[in-house]
């Protein structure tokens, strides 16, 4: 090779010697280029070159990949490659790990038989001629155990035409074993939280059935006193020579007694928030007055009971019945709070809002707040969350069945609203009730002169009633009114009897409990066939109407009196005849 100095002995080169050795540079360097490029595309498996000390160097294709071979070797994947036969050409130490066979005897087997599915790997395969793909397979190793991985499958183009597929599987082992080890756990914890409730739920059941059995015997009290009431009276009427003034008077206790006994049954029925409330507008002001009258025989003379509401009426829509009992339980736990003396303070404040209670979110809508508040000891904070559950209640035995505020809670849920209670230990607690405001009542029309208002008596009625005694009273009540009646014991028997003469009655009386259609659904399957024929329905207590309400329909409660009998019908009736009188609108 000639270089520069050759050129130019002990002189200035000259301009064809520097032409030339560009020229020799320009040569060498093509010759590089192709020699690279030949090597790019494997057609030599070898590279000799000259050294610094003119020995000869070897580079063959092995040793310059040999830092990716190491590479590969030492990852904690299987990596193998595929030829067009799907036959194993290459595979590292971690892929033979996981099938527990040598990488010898690995190369040249199709990957085929390492699978358990290999329908789907040659899905897997057909679809890497494309893009890339990736699945879950099942690799089956020498001892027949089942490993599940996660395999990746990309094309690879030789420059001799060959189409090769290189992959790399994931060892998912010992995760699919924690995922069964979580699994079976969380199964464990969930059993577990069953049969803890299914404890918990035994516990609550039986520490109720131990304060209704404390109860039974207040109730059989009551009702004894209420039974000898009755009897006795009864007892005295059949005496021929009673003067009328006492055969008046022992009436009226039987019906006094009566009215007991069914605010009895209806207080039992709250506590268990059962009852079908009879909703009706009123000025709550004016009820928390008459209230207030009454808690002197409750609280005793040495409780000073005082009463706040502003001169504004404020009306709400609530069942008033259960909305004075509710201010008479608080009363109670108030008056034991204080030992039987202290001051007792209701207050009502309209237009509020109900802010957020034990959790629940508050409304902005005009609410009436009607406070309690009393001068006791207060309540314990570690009690104060629990004090509206049933059966709950920190007084000796025999002296509480903690059924009273579990009836506030109930009638204030049933009622939309809500109640709130703040207390401190030594200064006293205030209840307060959130009962949603309405407008005022509208006047009612003036009965004389309706149009379509029926005279007392002159209407036939069907009563539909299973009990026998009941009927007979019901038919012979009506029958002393001027009506007349026919009596059946089913709803089929009902709808039978309205298609012999289809415009005979002018409104059907149906009590709501019957064995096989009841009255709920006899009344909507008259609704729907004859929108014109009243249905008022009356019931003792239904855990149909306790939860979905009358359904739109008249209800009369049980037991119930001649007087609210006839009116309820007459009513009924006026307002079918009028609705029919102004015709559709």
């Amino acid at each position: 090779m000639t270089g520069l100095d050759d050129l130019l002995p002990g002189g200035e080169p000259t301009p064809e010697a520097y032409r030339a050795h560009i020229r020799e540079l320009e040569a060498r360097l093509e010759e590089s280029e192709e020699t690279l490029a030949a090597i790019r595309r494997g057609d030599f498996d070898a590279v000799v070159v000259e050294g610094p000390n003119h020995e000869r160097l070897v580079y063959t294709l092995e040793n310059a990949d040999r830092p990716y071979r190491v590479l590969i070797e030492q990852i904690q994947e299987g990596a193998f490659t595929l030829g067009p036969d799907g036959a194993l050409l290459y595979c590292n130490r971690r892929f033979a790990e996981m099938l527990d066979i040598p990488q010898e005897r690995l190369i040249g087997q199709a990957l085929r038989r390492l699978v358990v599915d290999p329908g789907a790997l040659d899905r897997m395969a057909g679809a890497a001629l494309d893009e890339p793909a990736r699945d879950e397979v099942c690799l089956r190793a020498a001892d027949g155990a089942e490993r599940p991985a996660h395999l990746s499958l990309s094309r690879l183009d030789r420059q001799d035409g060959q189409t090769l597929l290189c992959g790399v599987l994931t060892d998912l082992t010992e995760q699919t074993r924690h995922l069964r080890a979580l699994a079976e756990a969380n199964t464990r914890l969930q059993s577990e939280s069953q049969e803890r409730e299914r404890v918990e739920e035994a516990l609550r059941q039986s520490q109720k059935l131990e304060a209704v059995g404390q109860l039974t015997g207040g109730v059989a009290h009551d009702f004894n006193n209420l039974l000898t009431v009755i009897k006795s009276s009864t007892d005295l009427l059949k005496r021929p020579d009673l003067a009328e003034e006492r055969r008046r008077r022992y009436v009226e206790a039987i019906s006094d007694t009566v009215d007991r006994a069914a605010k009895l049954t209806g207080q039992l029925l709250a506590f268990a928030r059962r009852q079908a409330l009879k909703p009706e507008v009123f000025e709550v002001g004016a009820a928390l007055r008459a209230v207030a009258e009454m808690l002197d025989s409750v609280t005793g003379a040495r409780i000073a009971v005082t009463v706040s509401a502003p001169p504004e009426p404020c009306y709400i829509r609530a069942d008033l019945s259960q909305f004075e009992t509710a201010l008479i339980n608080m009363a109670v736990n108030a008056r034991d709070a204080m030992s039987g003396e202290g001051a007792l303070t209701l207050k009502l404040v309209a237009g509020r809002p109900m802010p957020r209670i034990r959790g629940h979110a508050g409304s902005q809508s005009a609410f009436a707040a009607v406070s309690l508040t009393d001068t006791g000891a207060g309540i314990a904070p570690e009690v104060l969350p629990r004090i509206f559950e049933p059966f709950f209640t920190t007084k000796e035995i025999g002296k509480g069945t903690g059924l009273g505020l579990s009836q506030v809670f109930g009638f204030a849920k049933q009622s939309g609203g809500d109640v709130d209670v703040h207390s401190a230990l030594g200064a006293g607690t205030s209840f307060t009730l959130y009962l949603p405001e309405v407008e005022p009542p509208q006047e009612a029309e003036a009965a004389d002169g309706a149009p379509g208002t029926p005279e007392p008596g002159g209407l036939c009625i069907l009563v539909v009633e299973d009990n026998v005694e009941v009927g007979r009273f019901a038919t012979q009540i009506l029958q002393d009114l001027g009506h007349d009646t026919v009596w059946v014991t089913n709803g089929e028997e009902a709808l039978a009897e309205l298609e012999k003469v289809p415009f005979r009655f002018d409104a059907v009386f149906s009590d709501v409990v019957m064995p096989g259609m009841g009255g709920i659904a006899l009344a909507e399957e008259l609704r729907r066939r004859r929108p014109d024929l009243p249905v008022v329905l009356t019931s003792g207590y239904s855990h149909v109407l306790a939860q979905e309400g009358a359904h739109g329909f008249t209800l009369v409660q049980k037991p119930y009196s001649v007087e609210q009998l006839s009116r309820v019908l007459r009513e009924a009736v006026s307002r079918h005849r009028r609705a029919a009188a102004a015709g559709p609108r």
